[in-house]
Protein backbone atom coordinates (compact mmCIF):
# COMPACT_ATOMS: atom_id res chain seq x y z
CA UNK A 1 0.00 0.00 0.00
CA UNK A 2 2.78 2.14 0.60
CA UNK A 3 3.86 2.32 -3.12
CA UNK A 4 0.18 3.08 -4.33
CA UNK A 5 0.50 5.89 -1.54
CA UNK A 6 3.49 7.23 -3.34
CA UNK A 7 2.40 6.79 -7.07
CA UNK A 8 -0.89 8.60 -5.71
CA UNK A 9 1.70 11.82 -4.58
CA UNK A 10 3.89 11.80 -7.94
CA UNK A 11 0.62 11.81 -9.82
CA UNK A 12 -0.93 14.35 -7.77
CA UNK A 13 1.97 16.41 -8.44
CA UNK A 14 2.26 16.23 -11.88
CA UNK A 15 -1.47 16.83 -12.37
CA UNK A 16 -1.02 20.14 -10.68
CA UNK A 17 1.74 20.78 -12.59
CA UNK A 18 -0.22 19.79 -15.95
CA UNK A 19 -3.25 21.63 -14.52
CA UNK A 20 -1.11 25.21 -14.57
CA UNK A 21 -1.99 25.59 -18.31
CA UNK A 22 -5.22 26.69 -18.06
CA UNK A 23 -6.16 27.49 -13.60
CA UNK A 24 -4.47 30.25 -12.12
CA UNK A 25 -5.14 28.42 -8.47
CA UNK A 26 -2.51 25.56 -9.89
CA UNK A 27 -0.13 27.90 -10.95
CA UNK A 28 0.24 29.88 -7.27
CA UNK A 29 -0.01 25.91 -5.81
CA UNK A 30 3.35 24.96 -7.80
CA UNK A 31 4.93 28.40 -8.07
CA UNK A 32 4.68 28.72 -3.89
CA UNK A 33 6.91 24.94 -3.78
CA UNK A 34 9.72 25.94 -5.86
CA UNK A 35 12.70 25.00 -3.99
CA UNK A 36 10.69 25.06 -0.64
CA UNK A 37 12.30 22.84 1.19
CA UNK A 38 15.17 24.93 0.80
CA UNK A 39 13.92 28.38 1.37
CA UNK A 40 11.83 27.12 4.67
CA UNK A 41 15.70 25.63 5.94
CA UNK A 42 17.30 29.19 4.73
CA UNK A 43 14.54 31.15 6.71
CA UNK A 44 13.73 29.45 9.24
CA UNK A 45 16.28 29.40 12.04
CA UNK A 46 16.14 29.59 15.97
CA UNK A 47 16.99 28.42 19.26
CA UNK A 48 13.38 28.79 20.35
CA UNK A 49 10.84 25.82 20.28
CA UNK A 50 8.96 25.89 17.39
CA UNK A 51 5.14 24.77 17.12
CA UNK A 52 4.17 23.72 13.84
CA UNK A 53 0.52 24.10 12.58
CA UNK A 54 -0.92 22.67 8.99
CA UNK A 55 -3.96 23.55 7.68
CA UNK A 56 -5.60 22.62 4.36
CA UNK A 57 -6.92 25.93 3.84
CA UNK A 58 -8.83 28.83 4.85
CA UNK A 59 -11.80 26.86 6.74
CA UNK A 60 -9.58 24.72 8.66
CA UNK A 61 -7.02 27.82 9.61
CA UNK A 62 -10.33 29.25 11.33
CA UNK A 63 -10.38 25.99 13.55
CA UNK A 64 -6.50 26.36 14.32
CA UNK A 65 -6.59 30.37 15.13
CA UNK A 66 -7.98 29.97 18.14
CA UNK A 67 -5.43 27.29 19.31
CA UNK A 68 -2.12 29.51 17.71
CA UNK A 69 -3.48 32.92 19.46
CA UNK A 70 -4.12 30.98 22.89
CA UNK A 71 -0.62 29.13 22.87
CA UNK A 72 0.86 32.51 21.81
CA UNK A 73 -0.88 33.82 24.62
CA UNK A 74 0.47 30.58 26.96
CA UNK A 75 3.73 30.32 25.87
CA UNK A 76 5.13 33.60 24.73
CA UNK A 77 8.67 31.62 23.68
CA UNK A 78 7.57 29.34 21.52
CA UNK A 79 7.73 30.81 17.63
CA UNK A 80 4.70 29.44 15.48
CA UNK A 81 5.31 28.28 12.24
CA UNK A 82 2.07 27.75 9.86
CA UNK A 83 1.36 25.73 6.08
CA UNK A 84 -1.48 25.42 4.25
CA UNK A 85 -2.30 23.24 1.42
CA UNK A 86 -4.65 25.18 -0.40
CA UNK A 87 -3.39 28.81 -2.08
CA UNK A 88 -6.66 29.88 -1.10
CA UNK A 89 -5.59 29.72 2.55
CA UNK A 90 -1.91 30.99 2.43
CA UNK A 91 -2.89 33.80 -0.43
CA UNK A 92 -5.46 35.21 2.40
CA UNK A 93 -2.96 34.63 5.33
CA UNK A 94 0.12 34.48 4.23
CA UNK A 95 0.78 37.73 6.36
CA UNK A 96 -0.80 36.62 9.54
CA UNK A 97 1.00 38.41 12.87
CA UNK A 98 0.81 35.81 15.25
CA UNK A 99 2.88 33.23 12.46
CA UNK A 100 6.53 33.56 12.80
CA UNK A 101 6.61 31.93 9.34
CA UNK A 102 4.26 31.02 6.68
CA UNK A 103 4.37 28.26 3.84
CA UNK A 104 2.86 26.06 1.59
CA UNK A 105 3.40 22.51 2.89
CA UNK A 106 6.40 21.10 0.14
CA UNK A 107 4.35 17.90 -1.59
CA UNK A 108 4.71 14.85 1.16
CA UNK A 109 7.23 13.39 -0.46
CA UNK A 110 9.66 10.77 1.83
CA UNK A 111 12.92 12.80 0.83
CA UNK A 112 11.32 16.46 1.86
CA UNK A 113 9.42 15.05 4.87
CA UNK A 114 12.75 13.43 6.47
CA UNK A 115 14.41 16.60 5.43
CA UNK A 116 12.00 19.05 6.86
CA UNK A 117 11.09 17.44 9.87
CA UNK A 118 15.00 17.48 10.83
CA UNK A 119 15.50 21.07 10.23
CA UNK A 120 12.73 22.17 12.08
CA UNK A 121 12.53 19.51 14.94
CA UNK A 122 10.15 20.77 16.53
CA UNK A 123 8.64 20.86 19.90
CA UNK A 124 5.00 20.15 18.56
CA UNK A 125 2.94 19.37 15.69
CA UNK A 126 -0.58 20.44 15.20
CA UNK A 127 -2.63 19.01 12.07
CA UNK A 128 -5.61 20.63 11.73
CA UNK A 129 -9.03 18.29 10.43
CA UNK A 130 -8.59 15.70 7.95
CA UNK A 131 -4.76 16.91 6.56
CA UNK A 132 -3.10 13.49 6.49
CA UNK A 133 -0.04 13.19 5.02
CA UNK A 134 1.40 10.10 5.67
CA UNK A 135 5.06 10.69 4.73
CA UNK A 136 5.39 13.67 7.22
CA UNK A 137 3.28 11.81 9.73
CA UNK A 138 5.96 8.96 9.59
CA UNK A 139 9.10 11.75 9.75
CA UNK A 140 7.60 13.03 12.54
CA UNK A 141 6.71 10.25 14.81
CA UNK A 142 10.17 8.71 14.16
CA UNK A 143 12.26 11.76 15.36
CA UNK A 144 9.57 11.35 18.22
CA UNK A 145 8.21 14.85 18.24
CA UNK A 146 4.72 14.66 19.44
CA UNK A 147 1.62 15.15 16.77
CA UNK A 148 -1.67 16.69 17.33
CA UNK A 149 -4.74 16.57 15.29
CA UNK A 150 -7.58 18.73 16.27
CA UNK A 151 -11.28 18.95 15.11
CA UNK A 152 -10.74 15.58 13.30
CA UNK A 153 -14.35 14.15 12.15
CA UNK A 154 -14.32 10.42 11.36
CA UNK A 155 -16.92 8.03 9.72
CA UNK A 156 -17.16 4.45 8.84
CA UNK A 157 -16.72 5.59 5.19
CA UNK A 158 -13.47 6.31 5.07
CA UNK A 159 -10.92 4.36 4.14
CA UNK A 160 -9.25 4.25 7.62
CA UNK A 161 -11.87 1.66 8.59
CA UNK A 162 -12.23 -0.50 5.34
CA UNK A 163 -11.45 -4.13 5.39
CA UNK A 164 -8.40 -2.96 2.66
CA UNK A 165 -6.88 0.18 4.82
CA UNK A 166 -4.92 -1.34 7.31
CA UNK A 167 -1.93 0.68 6.43
CA UNK A 168 -3.97 3.97 6.48
CA UNK A 169 -4.98 2.67 9.46
CA UNK A 170 -1.88 1.90 11.52
CA UNK A 171 -0.16 5.40 10.84
CA UNK A 172 -3.21 6.51 12.97
CA UNK A 173 -1.41 4.72 16.20
CA UNK A 174 1.51 7.11 14.86
CA UNK A 175 -0.42 10.12 16.07
CA UNK A 176 -0.12 11.14 19.83
CA UNK A 177 -3.24 12.38 20.85
CA UNK A 178 -6.77 13.05 18.68
CA UNK A 179 -9.20 15.96 19.57
CA UNK A 180 -12.02 14.60 17.90
CA UNK A 181 -15.92 16.73 17.53
CA UNK A 182 -17.85 13.81 18.38
CA UNK A 183 -18.76 10.58 20.21
CA UNK A 184 -19.33 8.58 16.65
CA UNK A 185 -15.24 9.71 15.73
CA UNK A 186 -13.86 8.45 19.01
CA UNK A 187 -15.82 4.88 18.97
CA UNK A 188 -14.60 4.20 15.68
CA UNK A 189 -10.99 5.03 16.85
CA UNK A 190 -11.20 3.27 20.12
CA UNK A 191 -12.42 0.32 18.19
CA UNK A 192 -9.37 0.29 15.57
CA UNK A 193 -7.25 0.28 19.16
CA UNK A 194 -6.78 3.82 19.33
CA UNK A 195 -7.29 5.27 22.57
CA UNK A 196 -5.03 8.58 22.97
CA UNK A 197 -8.08 10.23 21.73
CA UNK A 198 -10.49 13.06 23.80
CA UNK A 199 -14.09 14.59 22.37
CA UNK A 200 -13.18 17.89 22.24
CA UNK A 201 -15.35 19.32 19.76
CA UNK A 202 -14.80 22.26 17.23
CA UNK A 203 -12.41 24.76 18.27
CA UNK A 204 -13.89 27.65 15.74
CA UNK A 205 -16.39 27.77 18.23
CA UNK A 206 -14.64 29.62 20.42
CA UNK A 207 -13.42 32.00 17.77
CA UNK A 208 -16.65 32.76 16.56
CA UNK A 209 -18.67 33.65 19.82
CA UNK A 210 -15.55 35.83 20.53
CA UNK A 211 -16.16 37.62 17.29
CA UNK A 212 -19.70 37.94 17.76
CA UNK A 213 -19.02 40.20 20.78
CA UNK A 214 -16.85 42.71 19.13
CA UNK A 215 -19.07 44.13 16.93
CA UNK A 216 -17.70 46.58 14.51
CA UNK A 217 -19.88 49.29 12.77
CA UNK A 218 -20.29 49.93 9.20
CA UNK A 219 -22.45 53.16 8.64
CA UNK A 220 -22.50 52.80 4.93
CA UNK A 221 -24.22 49.06 5.51
CA UNK A 222 -26.37 50.89 7.97
CA UNK A 223 -27.32 53.35 5.43
CA UNK A 224 -27.76 50.45 2.20
CA UNK A 225 -29.58 48.14 4.91
CA UNK A 226 -32.03 50.86 6.15
CA UNK A 227 -35.12 49.45 7.18
CA UNK A 228 -35.12 46.49 5.16
CA UNK A 229 -34.49 42.69 5.67
CA UNK A 230 -31.13 41.15 4.57
CA UNK A 231 -30.26 38.23 3.83
CA UNK A 232 -26.22 37.04 3.89
CA UNK A 233 -24.81 35.03 1.12
CA UNK A 234 -21.73 34.13 2.45
CA UNK A 235 -18.91 31.93 0.65
CA UNK A 236 -21.19 31.60 -2.29
CA UNK A 237 -20.77 30.12 -5.71
CA UNK A 238 -22.08 30.65 -9.24
CA UNK A 239 -24.90 28.10 -8.29
CA UNK A 240 -25.44 29.96 -4.91
CA UNK A 241 -25.77 33.31 -6.48
CA UNK A 242 -28.15 32.01 -9.22
CA UNK A 243 -30.40 30.55 -6.08
CA UNK A 244 -29.90 34.11 -4.55
CA UNK A 245 -30.89 35.81 -7.49
CA UNK A 246 -34.20 33.66 -7.89
CA UNK A 247 -34.67 35.25 -4.27
CA UNK A 248 -34.66 38.79 -5.00
CA UNK A 249 -37.25 37.95 -8.08
CA UNK A 250 -39.28 36.73 -6.07
CA UNK A 251 -39.22 38.86 -2.68
CA UNK A 252 -40.45 42.96 -2.46
CA UNK A 253 -38.24 45.53 -2.28
CA UNK A 254 -37.80 45.59 0.97
CA UNK A 255 -35.98 42.66 0.76
CA UNK A 256 -31.70 43.61 0.38
CA UNK A 257 -28.95 40.76 -0.11
CA UNK A 258 -25.35 41.50 1.18
CA UNK A 259 -23.62 38.84 -1.57
CA UNK A 260 -20.32 37.52 -0.49
CA UNK A 261 -18.49 35.32 -3.20
CA UNK A 262 -15.92 32.69 -2.33
CA UNK A 263 -14.10 33.91 -5.33
CA UNK A 264 -13.19 37.72 -5.81
CA UNK A 265 -11.45 37.96 -8.85
CA UNK A 266 -12.54 40.55 -11.06
CA UNK A 267 -14.08 38.08 -13.85
CA UNK A 268 -16.33 36.85 -11.26
CA UNK A 269 -17.40 40.11 -10.08
CA UNK A 270 -17.72 41.67 -13.14
CA UNK A 271 -20.05 38.50 -13.49
CA UNK A 272 -21.97 38.96 -10.56
CA UNK A 273 -22.37 42.13 -11.25
CA UNK A 274 -23.82 41.75 -14.82
CA UNK A 275 -25.98 38.72 -13.19
CA UNK A 276 -27.40 40.98 -11.16
CA UNK A 277 -27.80 44.35 -13.04
CA UNK A 278 -31.46 44.35 -12.27
CA UNK A 279 -31.15 45.15 -8.56
CA UNK A 280 -28.55 47.98 -9.10
CA UNK A 281 -25.68 46.04 -7.32
CA UNK A 282 -23.22 48.18 -5.08
CA UNK A 283 -19.26 47.24 -4.62
CA UNK A 284 -18.23 47.19 -1.26
CA UNK A 285 -14.77 49.07 -2.25
CA UNK A 286 -17.05 51.55 -4.18
CA UNK A 287 -19.39 52.45 -1.07
CA UNK A 288 -20.07 56.05 -0.33
CA UNK A 289 -22.53 57.97 1.56
CA UNK A 290 -24.70 57.79 -1.69
CA UNK A 291 -26.64 54.61 -2.41
CA UNK A 292 -27.95 53.90 -5.84
CA UNK A 293 -31.59 54.37 -5.87
CA UNK A 294 -33.73 50.79 -5.99
CA UNK A 295 -29.99 49.07 -5.22
CA UNK A 296 -30.96 45.52 -3.44
CA UNK A 297 -27.67 44.25 -3.81
CA UNK A 298 -24.17 44.68 -1.62
CA UNK A 299 -20.90 42.61 -3.55
CA UNK A 300 -18.43 42.84 -0.75
CA UNK A 301 -15.36 42.04 -3.18
CA UNK A 302 -13.03 41.43 -0.51
CA UNK A 303 -11.74 38.87 1.09
CA UNK A 304 -11.96 38.54 5.08
CA UNK A 305 -14.77 40.63 6.18
CA UNK A 306 -17.74 38.11 5.96
CA UNK A 307 -17.69 37.35 9.30
CA UNK A 308 -18.13 41.22 10.85
CA UNK A 309 -20.70 42.15 8.57
CA UNK A 310 -23.09 39.55 9.59
CA UNK A 311 -24.85 41.48 12.47
CA UNK A 312 -26.54 43.26 9.91
CA UNK A 313 -28.44 40.54 8.45
CA UNK A 314 -31.42 38.49 9.16
CA UNK A 315 -30.92 35.11 8.01
CA UNK A 316 -27.53 33.46 6.01
CA UNK A 317 -26.80 31.39 3.11
CA UNK A 318 -23.86 29.69 3.36
CA UNK A 319 -22.83 28.86 0.05
CA UNK A 320 -20.58 25.80 -1.39
CA UNK A 321 -23.36 23.20 -0.54
CA UNK A 322 -24.30 22.52 -4.28
CA UNK A 323 -20.44 21.69 -4.45
CA UNK A 324 -17.45 21.01 -2.81
CA UNK A 325 -19.17 21.51 0.85
CA UNK A 326 -20.60 24.23 3.13
CA UNK A 327 -18.22 27.25 4.21
CA UNK A 328 -18.08 28.68 7.51
CA UNK A 329 -21.62 27.89 8.85
CA UNK A 330 -20.45 28.52 12.32
CA UNK A 331 -19.76 32.24 11.09
CA UNK A 332 -23.05 33.04 10.92
CA UNK A 333 -25.05 31.17 13.47
CA UNK A 334 -22.79 32.72 16.38
CA UNK A 335 -24.57 36.14 15.64
CA UNK A 336 -28.33 34.16 16.12
CA UNK A 337 -29.00 34.36 12.27
CA UNK A 338 -30.80 31.20 11.18
CA UNK A 339 -28.51 29.51 8.24
CA UNK A 340 -29.43 27.84 4.71
CA UNK A 341 -27.38 25.57 3.05
CA UNK A 342 -27.14 22.96 0.21
CA UNK A 343 -27.66 18.81 0.31
CA UNK A 344 -23.29 18.76 0.77
CA UNK A 345 -23.16 19.03 4.74
CA UNK A 346 -23.33 15.59 5.80
CA UNK A 347 -19.89 16.20 6.77
CA UNK A 348 -20.21 19.07 8.37
CA UNK A 349 -21.78 18.44 12.27
CA UNK A 350 -22.95 21.37 12.96
CA UNK A 351 -25.09 21.83 9.94
CA UNK A 352 -26.46 18.29 10.37
CA UNK A 353 -26.82 19.45 14.11
CA UNK A 354 -28.40 22.60 13.49
CA UNK A 355 -30.56 21.04 10.68
CA UNK A 356 -31.87 18.74 13.71
CA UNK A 357 -32.55 21.41 15.92
CA UNK A 358 -34.20 23.63 14.20
CA UNK A 359 -31.50 26.16 13.82
CA UNK A 360 -30.65 25.68 10.05
CA UNK A 361 -32.53 24.95 6.92
CA UNK A 362 -30.58 21.97 4.68
CA UNK A 363 -32.06 22.35 0.73
CA UNK A 364 -31.70 20.15 -1.99
CA UNK A 365 -32.62 22.27 -5.18
CA UNK A 366 -33.00 26.14 -6.40
CA UNK A 367 -36.50 26.00 -6.10
CA UNK A 368 -36.38 24.53 -2.59
CA UNK A 369 -34.31 27.03 -1.52
CA UNK A 370 -35.99 29.85 -2.78
CA UNK A 371 -38.90 28.60 -1.02
CA UNK A 372 -37.28 28.05 2.27
CA UNK A 373 -35.86 31.89 2.29
CA UNK A 374 -39.08 33.34 1.39
CA UNK A 375 -40.81 31.66 3.78
CA UNK A 376 -38.43 33.08 6.54
CA UNK A 377 -38.33 36.35 5.18
CA UNK A 378 -42.21 36.22 5.67
CA UNK A 379 -42.25 34.67 9.23
CA UNK A 380 -40.53 37.18 11.98
CA UNK A 381 -41.22 34.86 14.62
CA UNK A 382 -39.79 31.64 12.78
CA UNK A 383 -36.87 33.16 12.08
CA UNK A 384 -36.16 34.71 15.20
CA UNK A 385 -36.62 31.63 16.87
CA UNK A 386 -34.37 29.70 14.62
CA UNK A 387 -31.40 32.23 14.90
CA UNK A 388 -32.01 32.01 18.95
CA UNK A 389 -31.70 28.02 18.63
CA UNK A 390 -28.20 28.41 16.30
CA UNK A 391 -26.34 30.70 18.72
CA UNK A 392 -27.68 28.29 21.74
CA UNK A 393 -25.95 25.95 19.52
CA UNK A 394 -22.28 27.77 19.00
CA UNK A 395 -22.14 28.65 22.43
CA UNK A 396 -23.12 25.31 24.42
CA UNK A 397 -20.38 23.85 22.09
CA UNK A 398 -17.59 26.02 23.14
CA UNK A 399 -14.44 25.09 25.61
CA UNK A 400 -12.71 22.71 22.51
CA UNK A 401 -9.46 25.02 22.49
CA UNK A 402 -8.85 25.48 26.28
CA UNK A 403 -8.66 21.87 26.54
CA UNK A 404 -6.15 21.51 23.52
CA UNK A 405 -3.96 24.43 24.84
CA UNK A 406 -4.05 22.20 28.03
CA UNK A 407 -2.79 19.01 26.49
CA UNK A 408 -0.20 21.16 24.55
CA UNK A 409 1.42 22.10 27.77
CA UNK A 410 2.02 18.50 28.49
CA UNK A 411 3.94 19.03 25.34
CA UNK A 412 5.45 21.95 25.61
CA UNK A 413 6.66 22.05 29.26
Amino acid sequence: MYGFYQLFIYFYSFGAHLATLFSPKARRWVSGRKQLVARIKREVVTSQPIVWFHCASLGEFEQGRPVIEALKNEFPAIKILLTFFSPSGYEVRKNYDQADWVYYLPIDTKKNARELVEHLHPALVVFVKYEFWFNYIDAIYLKKVPMVFLSVIFRPSQYFFQWWGGWFRNRLHKITFFFVQDELSAELLNKAGIHQVDVAGDTRFDRVMALSKKVRKFPHIELFKQNSTMIAGGSTWPVDENLLLEVLKNTSSDVKLLLAPHLVDDNHIVSIQKKFSAFNPVLFTNMSDVIPENSRILVVNTIGLLSQLYPYTDLAYIGGGFGVGIHNLPEAAAYGIPVVFGPNHLRFKEAVDLKNIGGGYAISSEKEGVEVISNLLNNDDERKTAGEIAQNYIRQHTGATSKVVKKAGVFLS
